[in-house]
């Protein structure tokens, strides 16, 4: 191979690397304004940011919507599961809800995450993108070790009452989702009566936060 066509080769490497792997269709105005977004990658992109840009009196108004589906790899398939929060599979096309739109809006992709954690695009949006998994990864261990620590030593409404007072805790430390989630879980579980009912669930949900969690500890490091 000649030294032009492999000067030529790094080039094209170098443009299709930085290429926004998500192409915008179908921009409807109106309220609620929407598009069509399309993966035109081969793996999937699990965030994205778009811009909307509207003109009004001499003046544009630009606003950024971020979306980040990551975790849609253990919440697929469940009851009050969004679909606007699934990440966007190869090949596939999605309409995407926006706020509303003015006649002669424009959308345009400027960020884009994908599965093996390369991200192309506006550097704060992916810096947001990234600064809010970490947070969650760190919430989401925090539940975690609070499952550890309790289940083992404890079981039924026992277990109950130690975990609402732990998470109780952490929503006053750190009033993040995942956190509340839990909390929310284990007031829902209060209503049953059955000790070895009330350890299945206590189980059940523990190994779903703990995937929730192995997937926020891979997806929070951003790869070169």
């Amino acid at each position: 191979m000649s030294l032009h066509t492999l000067l030529l080769t790094a080039i094209v490497s170098t443009a299709v690397a930085g290429e926004i792997p998500l192409s915008v269709s179908d921009i409807v105005t109106g309220t609620p304004g929407h598009v069509r977004l399309t993966n035109t990658s081969r793996q999937p992109v699990t965030a994205w940011s778009l811009a909307t840009s509207a003109s009004s009196n001499g003046r544009t108004h630009r606003e950024i919507h971020t979306t980040d589906g990551y975790l849609s790899e253990a919440t697929h398939g469940l009851p009050g599961a969004a679909e606007r929060l699934e990440r966007l599979m190869p090949g596939e096309s999605r309409q995407v809800p926006l706020d509303p739109l003015p006649p002669g809006a424009t959308v345009e992709v400027i960020a884009a995450v994908l599965d093996d954690g390369t991200a192309v695009g506006d550097e704060e949006a992916l810096s947001a993108i990234f600064a809010h998994r970490v947070k969650e990864r760190d919430a989401l261990a925090a539940v975690v070790a609070a499952f550890k620590d309790i289940l083992p030593a404890r079981h039924g409404a026992a277990a109950l009452a130690a975990l609402r007072e732990r998470f109780a805790a952490l929503v006053q430390r750190d009033d993040a989702m995942p956190c509340r989630a839990a909390l929310e879980a284990v007031q829902t579980y209060q209503q049953k009566t059955n000790g070895d009912e009330i350890d299945r669930s206590l189980q059940t949900y523990a190994a779903f936060v703990t995937r929730e969690y192995d997937l926020a500890a891979r997806h929070s490091q951003r790869r070169p």
